[in-house]
């Protein structure tokens, strides 16, 4: 298990989410090697058919939603529609939470 998926797992059992730039910092990466990382854990996790666990971080600017990336990267999986908008952008980060969240219990 890498020191990412580590942190994510430890997030899941206690139900939180974190900022990109936090999680950079604990694991002492640059934002760009951290997003590769996580674009990577998004295709793992695809291939297993589970939620995503880059859903967990945010930016500090988007009221707790995940960052631009995260989005396009989970069209391009095709778990995400195109022409989704905001509120289902909302409601798909929501629902791969708390299926994290639920499978930790």
């Amino acid at each position: 298990m890498s020191p990412l998926e580590a942190r994510l797992d430890g997030l899941v059992v206690a139900g939180q989410t974190i900022t990109y730039g936090a999680l950079a910092r604990d694991l002492g990466l640059r934002i760009s090697e951290l997003a590769a990382e996580l674009e990577a854990l998004m295709d793992a996790d695809a291939a297993a058919r589970r939620p995503f666990r880059a859903v967990l971080c945010c930016s500090r600017h988007l009221d707790g939603q995940p960052a631009l990336g995260f989005f396009l990267k989970a069209m391009d999986l095709g778990r995400l529609s195109r022409d989704a908008s905001p509120l289902e952008q909302a409601a798909f980060v929501a629902a791969d939470r708390a299926a994290l969240f639920l499978a930790a219990r």
